[in-house]
């Protein structure tokens, strides 16, 4: 079942409707949502653990919710 505005809101907080718009056109499930948020935040404590690395989907997910290159280098 494709994802819904609510379910992106609880997963990643407030967002923008254009991010939201666009992780809704993947098709994800909230479940794959949750499992990009995961790795993108916790991605050596997942494969500590064994788990497999992400599918397709999911690391779409993760390259639409990682921040750009230039995003992340001003806000160190």
């Amino acid at each position: 079942m494709a994802i819904t505005r609510g379910e992106i809101v609880s997963t990643l907080g407030p967002v923008d409707d254009e991010v939201v718009a666009e992780l809704m056109g993947t098709g994800a499930s909230a479940e794959e949502l949750r499992e990009a948020w995961a790795w993108l935040h916790n991605d050596e404590a997942l494969m500590g653990v064994g788990r497999p690395l992400p599918g397709t989907r999911v690391g779409r997910l993760i390259q639409m919710l990682e921040p750009d290159e230039d995003e992340a280098s001003r806000t160190v």
